[in-house]
């Protein structure tokens, strides 16, 4: 046993000993007091400072400037979605995106994992109701459509532009599948 000094009240039997804090968590602790009370009169009481959901809007008002700058300067057109059709790492990053299990709103939910067309049509034909060019392509998955196809506008730009770019990259293979829709019109 200790000859340490043990508090006099006994739990289970069991007795604690009356140590001192250690400096090192005191001095840790007296900073984040001290820290709270500059940081509430910078954040709160003066508004110096933004608050986490006012910096993230802020934020994100930013990267949306940028990205219509970016669109301005680089517009989305039908050569600039064939070439990053032809980019293996765009379109690896649609494949991924496409066949994601654990997204309820994954490609192959609809499409089948083969993309030959389940509740959705078959994207490997080349029967297209809303049009087959790259832009058509990118906008329907853009935008969406009516009848089921959801828009992933929300997504971000970088998710559209890899899926249209896997769409693209098997566009055309002609798996057997779903029938067309009875509004759809071969690829010109």
């Amino acid at each position: 046993m200790s000859t340490e000094a043990t508090r006099s009240h006994v739990y289970d039997g069991i007795q604690e000993f009356d140590n001192r804090l250690p400096n090192w968590w005191l001095w840790t602790f007296y900073g984040a007091c001290i820290f709270s009370i500059f940081y509430w009169v910078h954040y709160h009481t003066i508004g110096t400072g933004d608050l986490p959901g006012a910096a993230f809007v802020k934020e994100q008002a930013e990267a949306q400037a940028r990205l219509e700058k970016q669109m301005a300067e680089n517009p989305i057109t039908n050569e600039s979605l064939l070439k990053m059709a032809g980019e293996a790492t765009a379109v690896a990053k649609g494949d991924a995106i496409f066949h994601n299990a654990a997204d309820p709103l994954r490609c192959a939910f609809c499409h089948k994992d083969d993309a030959s067309g389940l509740v959705g049509p078959n994207l490997t034909d080349d029967m297209w109701v809303y049009g087959g060019k790259p832009i058509d392509i990118y906008t329907t998955i853009m935008e969406g459509r009516p009848g089921g196809m959801p828009a992933h506008k929300s997504r971000g730009l970088p998710f559209v532009l890899n899926v249209t770019a896997y769409v693209l990259s098997i566009k055309n293979t002609n798996k057997p599948g779903k029938a067309p829709e009875a509004n759809a019109k071969k690829e010109q």
